[in-house]
């Protein structure tokens, strides 16, 4: 049957309990459109936890009012070099493992997933140190309020303390994930982001015997999440029944490994700190418009990522079929995988996308009460919904080149449209032209476009297939 059929068979709802239960299938063969549901569905529903817990964390918050929100706002720009580090490193990890699974080398796999997780947690010990001893002079330096400054810097850290499980959680979701095992990668974030949803009201307001930690609880709900979570991940690697299973054997110093990880992964850590950092500067530009501003720009941020989580989860699927398809040989498929990918995409963000024009004033309502903040928050979410469409091809293209290992063409789009171009052009419009946070949000819409476009000119040069890993 063809591969355009794959979502109208009879057997469809087959392939999404079968992707949920974790399959066995080899991607490297078979139907496209199927090998993509298999994928997609257990990453796309494990990105979807992720932005339940996004979103779950500013609901909860936003009921201590515009500088607690600030606060969390602020502090997840500022810990985008972690965020940057815990997904350059698994950009590599994951175009790695899906290299060797599509080689049939699933013991140079494992090995791969311990030189990884080992650099990780040699990356993570001076992030957390740095971060929680600077963290009220960050605060200060992103333009925090004085209550941010006196009152969040617990919040702050809490989060650098805990950077640690952020980087593992990462790193070894995307070993799963490039070996093919999505289920187990979308297990994990279920118990992850449950428990944080859980324990987050308890900490945060003290409920029955948990202490009121207000905006901190956030962070310690959070931290203790992430922790089980990583957990049950040694858990699965260890346990023997995953296609990467990690031995005694595995447990070694190798430092060509090392140094071909980070050499892969070097790239890929620039090239998502270019990305994630134009946040802390579009933060920066709004920051001098008050803490509500900052508060409705954070709001509609985390709706964004409610949106665009599950989207980079069918973009994982698109890169894990790129470099297992690679390896197996098959440049062909890669490059068929990724633009199917990429409709299924775009179909998704385009539906958002109007739902969130539509009805964006009753989504904000959710998280404030606060007039000033929901009309900026609404503001922000219709204008940045205008680039979906654009940018679902923009997130399918850029996880393609970096599962074929090249990080570098992505790393150069990105310096050049979020930095060259896009907080230029937000600035510009935000301070000169006199449009405020407004000229920040068309500055981000633009830019979502810009990329994809570019994204599109360069794959089709078809490089990438060449590369090795």
């Amino acid at each position: 049957m063809p591969a355009e059929r794959a979502f109208a068979t009879p057997g469809f709802w087959s392939s999404v309990r079968e992707a949920l239960r974790g399959s066995r299938q080899d991607f490297t063969e078979g139907d496209l459109g199927r090998a993509i549901l298999l994928l997609a569905v257990p990453m796309v529903v494990e990105m979807a936890m992720e932005s339940v817990f996004a979103v779950a964390d500013v609901f909860f918050v936003a009921h201590l009012g515009a500088d607690a929100v600030a606060t969390v706002g602020i502090t997840e720009s500022m810990m985008t070099l972690i965020y940057a580090v815990a997904m350059g490193l698994s950009i590599g990890a994951m175009a790695t493992v899906a290299r060797r699974i599509g080689e049939k080398n699933p013991d140079r796999a494992a090995g791969v997933a311990v030189q990884a997780g080992g650099l990780g947690l040699l990356i993570a010990l001076p992030l957390g140190v740095l971060g929680f001893f600077l963290a009220p002079r960050l605060l200060a330096l992103m333009g925090g309020s004085p209550w941010v400054i006196a009152q969040g810097v617990r919040y702050t850290r809490v989060m650098f303390a805990g950077n640690a499980t952020i980087l593992l959680l990462f790193l070894i979701n995307a070993i799963f994930r490039g070996s093919g095992d999505a289920a187990i990668a979308m297990r994990v974030l279920w118990l992850a982001n449950s428990i944080n949803i859980v324990l987050g009201p308890c900490f945060i307001f003290g409920l029955g015997p948990f202490p009121r930690l207000g905006v901190m609880g956030a962070a310690v709900a959070t931290s203790i999440g992430r922790g089980t979570g990583v957990l049950y991940q040694i858990y699965r690697l260890t346990r023997g029944d995953a296609r990467v299973s990690v031995g005694a054997r595995h447990l070694r110093l190798e430092p060509a490994t090392l140094v071909a990880m980070v050499r892969l992964s070097g790239n890929a850590v620039v090239q998502t700190l270019v990305g994630m950092t134009s946040w802390v500067g579009l933060v920066r530009i709004i920051a001098a418009f008050g803490s509500t501003a900052v508060a409705g720009y954070t709001i509609a941020i985390r709706l964004v990522v409610f949106a665009l989580l599950p989207s980079w989860g069918m973009s994982n699927a698109g890169a894990t079929l790129v470099g297992q398809s690679l390896g197996a040989g098959k440049p062909e498929r890669a490059e068929r995988a990724v633009w199917r990918a990429g409709a299924y995409n775009a179909v998704f963000l385009s539906v958002v996308g109007i739902g969130f024009v539509v009805f964006a004033a009753p989504l904000v309502g959710l998280f404030t009460q606060e007039a000033a903040v929901a009309a900026i928050a609404v503001q922000a979410l219709r204008i940045i919904s205008a680039g979906f469409l654009f940018y679902a091809y923009g997130m399918v293209l850029t996880a393609a080149f970096n599962g074929a290992g090249d990080t570098f063409t992505p790393t150069m789009l990105n310096l050049g449209v979020f930095w060259l171009f896009e907080i230029p052009l937000a600035y510009a419009l935000a301070r000169p032209l006199s449009l405020g946070p407004t000229g920040a949000f068309i500055a981000v819409a633009v830019a979502f476009s810009v990329l994809a476009l570019l994204s599109g000119l360069l794959f089709r040069r078809g490089t990438w297939k060449s590369r090795k890993v």
